[in-house]
């Protein structure tokens, strides 16, 4: 085990969903189990490691696959080869381990192709297709990397939409949970979640390369956010009925609102361009808080453009319940403000428009693109149409009116959590969510 732990070591800070810092990872296994591989010669395993080197430990689940000398044709997942000539494989990549995935938590789906889907960032989701069965619609199952304990929201919330028969949820399929120690404490046991398994929509572009083409070629997308608006209002109102819907008391608006300010002084350790802007800020979350409030109920939780699909004769579909990857999952369980899906769904038309900006400012030459990016204000003129627009189509399906402190200030709090990822990992796209914080500031 001392060889796996430290080839694992190595290996981890290279993956794009390792929560890390620059320090060296210290890990340990606080849990293991075994998935049946069909080839005697091939072990199946997965691991739950604790990370102990940052300040708050972070848990790991790391499926992995031995196989024996010579057999190290699985490049891409290859983690080490050992000095006995057997290859340590990352699960995901070798269909030893995608096989045993799909019978654990679909088993009667016929036999698959398997591939990992590129550019995720905190998960590995896996596309499994079914060439024996053509009218078999594929499977996504996502395999979950940073472990919480209890069920994670995007197996609850997805589950329980697409049992209420929501159209705007993919059908699901299965799931996977496991077992492992309290990293804090080895007498206790933790129980989760470790992968999920959904529908998958081959060939249909999510709401963010629509729009982005959309506002490129100067195409109108107020229809488009209308029905948006109205398909966020559906599953809102659907949340509000599934789940607790209490009132928003004093205790709830303190923690709130506390969140508010702990991540504001995250960003201004980070992010020193936002220092001319905290008090203008604090301000804003004050006036938010004296405010009436609505009741307050389970969302989305990181609610953006990349996180909605457009599948024919469906329309809209929502997926990755999960919620913001760096709030405690506490926090991303709780009920809370619907208006904050909103302010995500407001921020990303706004990238939109950044975006269009940033392509347009790095383009040296007249011809580097087929078509050049629309000048500002009209990339402008099309984000304030397409927020007009999504905000009255939640307007009309639900008889509230989305405007107001709240919103600002979660739309302010969104921008600030932007600015401290954009500072850790694109520095070239800050200007975005700065000047959000700008113009929000001193609305």
């Amino acid at each position: 085990m001392d060889a796996t732990i430290e080839s694992l070591r190595l290996w981890l800070p290279r993956q794009r969903w390792f929560a890390g810092s620059t320090v060296a990872p210290r890990l340990r296994v606080i849990g293991e189990s075994s998935l049946e591989s069909a080839d005697p010669l091939v072990r199946v395993r997965v691991l739950v490691v604790v990370d102990d080197a940052p300040a708050r430990p972070v848990v790991y689940q790391l499926p992995l696959v031995e196989r024996p000398a010579g057999d190290t044709d699985i490049l891409p997942g290859l983690i080490a080869v050992r000095d006995d000539g057997s290859a340590l494989v990352d699960g995901p990549h070798d269909p030893a381990f995608t096989g045993a995935l799909l019978r654990h938590v679909a088993p009667d789906a016929p036999h698959p192709t398997a591939e990992v889907l590129s550019g995720e960032q905190s998960n590995t989701s896996i596309i499994y297709r079914f060439a024996d069965a053509p009218g078999l619609t594929p499977v996504i199952c996502k395999v979950f990397r940073v472990l919480h304990a209890g069920l994670n929201p995007d197996i609850e919330l997805q589950s329980a939409l697409a049992a209420a028969g929501s159209p705007h949820v993919p059908r699901v399929v299965g799931r996977m949970d496991g077992s492992w120690g309290d990293p804090e404490d080895a007498t206790l046991t933790l129980h989760g979640s470790l992968a999920f398994a959904q529908e998958f929509f081959p060939g249909v572009d999510d709401a963010w390369r629509v729009a982005l083409r959309a506002a490129r070629e100067g195409v109108d997308f107020a229809d488009a956010a209308d029905a948006l608006g109205r398909t966020t209002a559906e599953a809102h109102l659907d949340l509000a009925r599934l789940f607790p819907n209490p009132e928003a008391g004093a205790d709830e608006r303190r923690a709130i609102v506390g969140s508010w300010h702990r991540r504001l002084s995250i960003a201004l350790d980070e992010v020193p361009q936002l220092a001319p802007f905290a008090a203008d800020i604090r301000s804003r979350y004050a006036a938010a808080e004296a405010t009436d409030w609505p009741r307050l109920q389970r969302i989305h939780g990181d609610y953006h453009l990349g996180q909605v699909l457009q599948v024919r004769g469906r329309g809209w579909v929502l997926l990755d319940f999960e919620g913001e990857p760096m709030r405690p999952m506490g926090e991303r369980s709780a009920p809370d403000l619907a208006l904050r899906d909103l302010a995500g769904m407001l921020r990303s038309f706004d990238y939109v428009e950044g975006s269009l900006a940033l392509a347009r400012a790095q383009t040296s030459a007249p011809d580097a693109t087929d078509r050049p990016d629309p000048d500002d204000d009209s990339a402008r003129a099309w984000a304030a149409a397409a927020r007009s627009a999504f905000l009255g189509g939640y307007r009309a399906a639900t008889g509230a009116s989305p405007q107001g402190a709240l919103l600002d200030a979660l739309e302010l709090d969104k921008a600030v959590y932007e600015a401290i990822y954009e500072a850790r990992h694109r520095p070239d796209w800050l200007q975005i969510p700065l000047s959000a914080v700008a113009r929000l500031s001193a609305r």
